[in-house]
């Protein structure tokens, strides 16, 4: 099998390189991009702080698969598998909630010791580390409301849990030597018609300007905002809404969080890439799958998945992009979501990668729009697989679906003793 991938493998390096295309350049690029695994797929999004993990704002996690992590040790080592059966360059996407402590911990005194061994993991397996304020989930984000909440006290509950993150994510990227983005999404708005949708826009605007007032080394630490469309409990109204994220990123100069899920069922992210470009220092990207909502379905190898990776891509924005993940399913092993949704993100940037793009944009300057439709066409069947499946081999991962046997062995043998 070896041997005929790599048989393959020359023959597809003669192929790309009759387009312009220089595969192991391609290759060398594509190992220096990291994808940002999220760690809440392992769990169903319950963390560690509350052995209940009653899930709310407007998000659900829906199935019973067996095997959940219940602790930082076993979503740490169901990581630690999936990771093994995916090639390149990867990250670990953090909520607050996923914090180790020996005792309950209020979210506006979390610290950096609360994380300690995600830090001492994430260098034994040359990781970077991102992070999210866990705004959901607490009795005191009960009634949709938290950094726009009316109520002051509240409000300043969520303000200092959001800088006490910050300051989890500044040591994440202090320690690990590369900068911890660091994104902030709240679920504040409401279920049915709304008269005053400008304060509480109002409140939030001015609750984020208080969280990150303090400057941090932006070698340690970036922050981020994210926009949503609505959620469960908050149909009608969304406080954070895309033009308030817009708007907040672009004035004080924030990254910009642009999650697959989080826009009309016709929109996509994709087109909105470089138009944002224009105006944000930095965009993080929940690369996601929505089927007739935010559903957060496992990424496929899809037009949508690919156009994002396309864009990044032929602007050669990769050290302005960060891309992260977002799904969560627990109708299906959560080892092998992880595999397949990152797997797809990476195939996605691989082809996205062997584009001859400077030859496509000399014909769209020219006008020639025929040849570059017809170029772009044939650019589908060119052996691309072929390019995946040695990649697979050089970072010592399965190149087909036999990964699966793997996933099935740990299921047996670890996923289902678990109990609870």
């Amino acid at each position: 099998m070896t041997k005929l991938i790599e048989q393959a493998f020359e023959l597809a390096k003669q192929r790309y390189a009759a387009t312009g295309v220089n595969v192991e350049q391609v290759l060398d690029q594509l190992d220096r991009i990291p994808v940002s695994m999220h760690c809440w797929q392992g769990d169903d999004v319950r963390g560690f702080e509350n052995p209940q993990g009653l899930l709310t704002g407007g998000i659900q996690a829906t199935g019973n698969y067996p095997g959940r992590a219940r602790n930082a040790a076993e979503l740490r080592a169901d990581l630690e598998q999936a990771m093994a059966l995916i090639p390149g360059a990867k990250r670990l996407n953090l909520h607050a909630i996923y914090l180790e402590s020996d005792g309950p911990v209020a979210r506006d005194e979390i610290e950096p010791q609360h994380f300690r061994g995600w830090v001492t993991w994430a260098k034994q397996h040359q990781l970077g580390l991102d992070f999210n304020p866990t705004c959901f989930s607490h009795a005191k984000s009960a009634d949709g409301f938290t950094l726009a909440h009316a109520d002051a006290g509240i409000r300043q509950f969520w303000i200092d849990h959001c800088k006490a993150s910050r300051r989890i994510s500044a040591w994440f990227g202090e320690q690990l030597g590369t900068a911890s983005v660091m994104n902030i999404w709240v679920p504040d708005g409401m279920k049915d018609l709304t008269v005053d949708r400008f304060a509480p826009r109002q409140r939030l605007a001015s609750a984020l300007d208080e969280i990150i007032r303090e400057p941090l080394n932006p070698q340690h630490h970036i922050d981020a905002v994210e926009s949503k469309l609505f959620g469960i409990g908050a149909e009608s109204y969304t406080v954070g809404s895309n033009e308030f994220c817009f708007g907040y990123a672009c004035s004080r100069q924030t990254a910009l969080t642009l999650d697959a899920g989080h826009f009309h069922p016709t929109e996509v992210i994709s087109d909105k890439i470089s138009a944002a470009l224009l105006y944000v220092p930095r965009l993080l990207l929940h690369v996601s799958r929505p089927v007739r909502w935010d559903s957060d379905h496992v990424v496929l190898l899809d037009d949508e998945t690919q156009a994002i990776a396309h864009e990044i891509a032929r602007q050669n924005a990769f050290d302005r992009v960060h891309i992260g993940l977002d799904f969560f399913d627990a109708s299906i092993n959560r080892i092998a979501a992880w595999v397949i949704g990152t797997r797809n993100a990476k195939k996605a940037l691989l082809r996205a990668l062997l584009e001859p793009t400077a030859s496509l944009r000399q014909l769209e300057q020219a006008g020639d729009y025929t040849a570059r439709l017809a170029l772009l066409e044939e650019q589908k069947s060119l052996p691309w697989q072929a390019v995946w499946e040695a990649w697979c081999l050089r970072h010592d991962v399965p190149a087909d679906a036999s990964w699966l046997s793997e996933v099935r062995q740990y299921e047996q043998h670890i996923l289902r003793q678990r109990q609870g």
